[in-house]
């Protein structure tokens, strides 16, 4: 009876310890998805900062010509 009762208790045993495990593997699973998506999120992020500042340096450089071509038409206004 004694023996039973040991193989009842280690099979609950390891049958707790499988539960264990198998949720510390479904949440390392739901961490790494989560990892993921942060990074193709910060990609994302990347992407369109890099897009923005060529947009920024587009029309930077158009204010810049602008002026320019408005400075030679004010020194050829002058002479």
């Amino acid at each position: 009876m004694t023996t039973d009762m040991a193989q009842m208790i280690d099979a609950m045993e390891n049958s707790i310890r499988r539960q264990i495990q198998a949720k510390a593997a479904r949440r390392a699973a739901e961490a790494e998805r989560d990892k993921k998506e942060f990074q193709e999120k910060l990609a994302r992020a990347a992407a369109g900062k890099i897009e923005l500042d060529a947009m920024a340096s587009t029309v930077k450089g158009n204010d810049d010509a602008v002026q320019r071509d408005q400075l030679i038409a004010f020194m050829m206004a002058g002479f």
